[in-house]
Order: structure tokens, then C-alpha cells, then sequence
């Protein structure tokens, strides 16, 4: 009878060690948090090598940047809608930018680099940054030959501006009959070569 009890407890103990012990866990698949074994890869499966999977960079001599545009690159001129404005109409102002090289070039033709300005002999009339209340910056590319001119003309209410006096509603009105004024402009540091002529009725 000792010797069945003592058989008995030796089962007894050996299987609560297996249930503790779980000897076969160091050969089988760890589990995630989700109490699941991640499968072990079958053997013929293919994984991927390290030429599969890396892209190659680019070599940089292959993709070449624009530069950026010079004063030898671009022409720049004033534009208006007319050339001579009978009274009460206002004269609408844009520039003709134009890439006068053999290659594409990038430069800043937003509204912070774009300046008019309007003369009559050596006095300043009228510049439309005294004003401005809003500018922004953007960068393009210019085609080479190609020219292009501003989408929305900038209008000059016939008016001398200063930064004293914007909110002004009465000032200093441009003589007509057939006075005679010069626009010139600017855009991305480039100025216009010369003015552009116009006549007030």
C-alpha cells in the first residue's frame, strides 16, 4: 500500500510540474498579446531578399534643379489696357515678364515682389505698395522664350498715394488734359527697362 501511495503522488506531482513547467513552450512559436502563436514561415515559402526590397536613389546628376532666374534671364516691360484714358476712367496696370534664355529658370513673382509705380517728370505720383495691405510670395517656373503676363491688372485710381494718407477719401487728384504720365515697374528684384507712356485726358 506504501508503495501505491508513493506511485500515486509521484503522478500526482509530475503532472502538476508539466502544468507549471510547460517544457514544450521553448519549441513552439511565442505568443502576441492576443494569446495567438505567430506562425513560423514554412520552409519553401520565399521571404524577401535585400536587392528585392531597396530602391536604388536616384543619381542626382540624372535629375538636375532649375535654377534660379538671373537679370540676364528676364525682360521685364509695363503693360496697360490703353494708351491714353479719357476722364474717369482709370488706367489698369500689369507687367509682361518674359524668360529671354535658353533654359527654364524659377523665381518669386508674388505680390510682396511686384511694385508699380507712377511718374510725371521727376514726381512721384503714385506707388501701389504705399497701400498694400496684403502680399504673398510665389515661386515659379519660367519656360524658356516663353513670356507671360499678370492675370489680374493692378488699378491706379488716378490719385497721389502715401502710406499717410490710404484711408484718405479726397486726395490729391492726377491733372488730366493730356497730361502726361510713365509707369514702371518691378517684379522678383528684375525693373523694367524703360516706362511705359500714358496720357491723361
Amino acid at each position: 500500500m506504501l508503495l501505491i501511495a508513493v506511485l500515486v503522488l509521484a503522478a500526482v506531482g509530475g503532472g502538476v510540474w508539466l502544468a507549471i513547467a510547460q517544457p514544450w513552450s521553448a519549441s513552439a512559436p511565442a505568443a502576441d498579446d492576443r494569446g495567438v502563436a505567430d506562425p513560423t514561415p514554412d520552409a519553401d515559402e520565399p521571404t524577401a531578399t535585400a536587392d528585392e526590397s531597396t530602391t536604388p536613389s536616384p543619381d542626382p546628376s540624372e535629375t538636375p534643379g532649375i535654377v534660379a532666374c538671373t537679370d540676364a534671364d528676364v525682360s521685364v516691360a509695363a503693360v496697360t489696357d490703353a494708351d491714353a484714358y479719357p476722364a474717369g476712367v482709370l488706367p489698369q496696370l500689369s507687367i509682361s515678364l518674359t524668360n529671354t534664355s535658353g533654359q527654364d529658370c524659377t523665381m518669386n513673382v508674388g505680390s510682396s515682389t511686384q511694385t508699380f509705380t507712377v511718374t510725371s517728370g521727376a514726381d512721384v505720383w503714385w506707388r501701389s505698395t504705399d497701400c498694400q495691405s496684403e502680399s504673398s510670395d510665389l515661386i515659379v517656373t519660367l519656360e524658356a522664350g516663353k513670356s507671360v503676363t499678370s492675370a489680374a491688372p493692378v488699378v491706379w485710381d488716378r490719385t497721389r498715394s502715401s502710406a499717410e494718407t490710404c484711408d484718405e477719401k479726397n486726395r490729391p487728384r492726377a491733372p488730366g488734359g493730356d497730361a502726361s504720365y510713365h509707369i514702371a515697374v518691378s517684379i522678383g528684384g528684375f525693373a523694367s527697362e524703360k516706362a511705359k507712356q500714358i496720357i491723361l485726358r
